[in-house]
């Protein structure tokens, strides 16, 4: 029996040692290389072989049959296995290119290149592109197909983003067209009896989770009444040093900036304009851009529609300005600036030649990725500015073209080519209103420079009232874009979860109460900082219509907005509530790299799907459950250290809150993983493709796995030892958000 154990535990180590190494592999060496050798290798599906059928033989042994619904939370992964080995083995993928009113009977296998035979013929009827109103963004990609079977019987149908259209057991997906839009390529995929018992293994895993919560035998429902009990500990004082100067290193220049009175410059911000592929108010442009530039939306006390009009309207004085944050050193080098501000001036040498162009051209090819990314971050703030300069960032102008089917709107610059066709005045407006704004910016003729705005916005809603957005949701994004507190909030919780924390180990470790007034004023603190940001994720929610967990900075303010109901829900155990605000912040500081460039944009047809957000949601807040498991890991150490005679006490309390944490944290994990699958196989016709950070969330779970088997590893069951593998073992949910997506890149980097 211990030799099985052995076997069986050991096995599963060498899959976990195997997926890292696969993604370290797949990073060096290329996906193909690591999907060739180790992903699609027989070694490989022999281990999971191997693994699978110990556990089985082990699982048997230990008679875990009679604890009917732990037994049945085992089978369901051998269920999902069973279903991938079948994929493995008789699935077939593949594309298919198909042209208008032309049929095809073959598909090209993924895997050797080789034609496959289809039990009938496919034809397309038509492709089209379904656009975001207004905009040229993609909303859906639609091919309608006809099918003519083997006895002739024909049957029709849509392909589609999020759309499967099913056939014989033959799926399409929508995988591509052509240029022309007269051809499409669908992604083909045969795999009846993989998907059905995979699927079958996630229903099961589902109902057994459900189970595992809801009866009474379970033992969670024993930590539950383990846990119950008063907890009086005793520890020592944790000491956190927050060292996050703010230093404000730009170098200042004795010309202050012309900029336009800010009444002005805000009538500016109140126009529509066609940004990241959808309308919004000018405000957000500008916000933005001075964002990108200065890492900040404001400048030197002006607000970001006085800096973006400055830069329209006063070009030769901004050069100047030294508000170019350059965060690389070599890019400071090559710009030979001393600070981390650079004026647009320091791009140019004195014979007026672009210093990084050079450097462009080369470290691409031989500079490490920290070095490359640093310098075409410099370059692309100096090709917004020209951009911007050019005049064809200002997509103000909508004019509407009759088509076939209805009346479409486009959205123009100044410097764009305008139709030929295009009525002669609307030509002029176009071309001539942006001129006639800056005679009066000379002229300082503010009241007319309101008056020429209004009447833009007044041609704006003439031209294009069918595809603007609604006032409320313009409105809703200017309050969202004055929301810009996301530095001194996630200061302020760090600094009470830091405080709160060293009030309640003074007060545990002198064995005083907290002091109601204390507990009450952190909950309070806790609701105001909780309404806020509910606030600013639902006016994101609302103005970009879907869900707001499609990027790293969306996903660390859900997560944020998650500690903090964790925290309000478990206010009344050990420390929470300055877990809850220590996480909180630290989760608000991360976000903020995301704002240093914010979008908010329309959704890729792929990330439309309703399983996305549930992907998300799940998966965030069992990485706020973990989180706040590592933090509990960390108080048990310090503990531990104190040399308190009543610490191996407190430890074990601790230990049980944990584990109580640890049970919904893997089985969220679990079900965030296969809830995804589904969405991948709905998206790409596979459940499972091996990419990076699909790969680490697998090893995320495999590793907190070996936690709650605590009946056959009895080394979990001391606390010290199940703390030190909380606090370890967090380092797996760091690399799978963050190092898959700064480094390991795939398929998800954009989360």
């Amino acid at each position: 029996m211990k030799r099985l154990k052995l076997l069986t535990f050991s096995l599963l180590g060498c899959i976990i040692i195997v997926l890292i190494s696969a993604t370290i592999i797949e990073k060096l060496y290329g996906t193909e290389f690591a999907v060739d050798t180790i992903y699609r290798s027989s070694g490989f599906v022999i281990l999971w072989g191997a693994v699978s059928l110990s556990a089985l033989i082990y699982i048997i042994k230990l008679r875990l049959f009679q604890q009917k619904i732990t037994f049945l939370l085992h089978i369901s992964f051998f269920i999902i296995l069973i279903g991938a080995l079948t994929t493995y083995i008789h699935g077939k993928q593949g594309l298919l290119h198909l042209r208008e009113n032309e049929s095809v009977t073959t598909f090209v296998c993924s895997d050797s290149d080789r034609e496959l035979p289809l039990p009938f013929s496919i034809k397309l009827e038509s492709f089209k592109i379904e656009y975001y109103t207004g905009t040229p963004s993609p909303m859906d990609y639609v091919s309608t197909v006809t099918i003519t079977g083997e006895n002739n019987e024909t049957g029709q149908g849509e392909v589609a983003m999020n759309k499967i259209f099913s056939y014989k057991g033959y799926r399409f997906y929508q995988s591509g067209y052509d240029e022309d839009e007269k051809g499409t390529t669908l992604a083909v995929s045969y795999d009846p009896w993989g998907i059905a018992i995979t699927y079958t293994g996630y229903i099961t895993l589902l109902l057994s989770i459900l189970l595992f919560f809801l009866v009474s035998n379970t033992k969670y429902r024993f930590l539950l009444k383990k846990a119950s009990s008063r907890t009086t500990a005793a520890t020592a004082i944790l000491l956190l040093i927050l060292c996050c100067p703010n230093q404000a290193n730009a170098t200042t220049t004795n010309q202050d900036p012309k900029v336009l009175p800010q009444e002005v410059a805000s009538a500016f911000g109140d126009l529509y304009v066609l940004y990241n592929n959808r309308i919004c108010p000018l405000q957000t442009v500008a916000k933005d851009f001075t964002t990108k530039l200065y890492g900040k939306p404001t400048y030197r006390g002006l607000t970001s529609e006085q800096v973006f009009t400055g830069w329209i309207f006063y070009y030769s004085n901004w050069k100047s300005q030294p508000m170019i944050k350059i965060k690389n050193s070599n890019a400071r080098t090559l710009l030979e600036i001393n600070g981390a501000y650079a004026t647009l001036d320091d791009f140019m040498n004195p014979l007026n030649e672009y210093k990084l162009n050079d450097a462009i051209n080369q470290i691409r090819h031989s500079g490490s990725n920290a070095a490359r990314r640093g310098i075409e971050e410099a370059d692309e703030k100096y090709n917004i500015i020209r951009f911007l300069y050019s005049g064809q960032m200002l997509k103000i102008f909508p004019a509407k073209n009759a088509c076939a089917d209805a009346i479409e709107v486009t959205w123009h610059s100044q410097g764009d080519n305008l139709p030929m066709d295009m009525d002669d005045k609307k030509w002029l407006f176009i071309k001539k209103t942006q001129d006639y704004i800056h005679e009066m910016v000379v002229k300082k003729d503010y009241d007319g420079i309101l008056n020429t705005l209004q009447k833009i916005k007044e041609y704006q809603r003439k031209e294009a009232s069918s595809v603007l957005p609604s006032d409320s949701r313009f409105e809703a994004e200017k309050f969202y874009n004055q929301l810009t507190y996301t530095r001194p909030l996630a200061m302020g919780c760090i600094a009470i979860g830091i405080l709160g924390f060293i009030y309640y180990c003074i007060c545990m470790a002198t064995g005083k109460k907290v002091r109601s007034q204390v507990s009450t004023s952190l909950i309070v603190l806790l609701l105001i900082v909780f309404a806020y940001l509910t606030v600013n994720i639902s006016l994101r929610w609302f103005i970009s219509t879907h869900l707001p967990l499609s990027n790293g900075y969306e996903t660390m303010q859900f997560m944020s907005w998650c500690a903090l109901i964790l925290a309000f829900v478990l206010r009344k155990r050990v420390m929470f509530l300055p877990f809850g605000f220590l996480i909180c912040g630290f989760t608000l500081l991360v976000s903020m790299l995301g704002e240093a460039n914010p979008q908010i944009t329309l959704l890729i047809p792929v990330l439309t799907s309703p399983l996305l957000s549930l992907h998300v949601v799940v998966i965030m807040l069992s990485y706020a459950l973990f989180a706040f498991m590592m933090l509990n890991g960390l108080t048990a150490v310090f503990i531990y250290f104190s040399g308190n005679p009543q610490r191996m006490q407190q430890v074990g309390k601790l230990q049980t809150l944990s584990q109580l944490l640890l049970y919904p944290a893997l089985f969220c994990l679990a079900i965030g993983i296969f809830v995804g699958a589904v969405w991948a196989n709905v998206s790409w016709g596979r459940y499972w493709g091996w990419d990076p950070k699909e790969v680490w969330a697998l090893i995320t779970m495999l590793i907190y796995s070996l936690a709650i088997h605590t009946g056959s590893l009895s080394i979990f069951r001391k606390p010290m030892f199940f703390h030190f593998f909380t606090i370890i073992a967090f380092l797996s949910v760091l690399i799978t958000y963050f190092g898959v997506n700064f480094i390991l890149g795939g398929l998800h980097s954009y989360a």
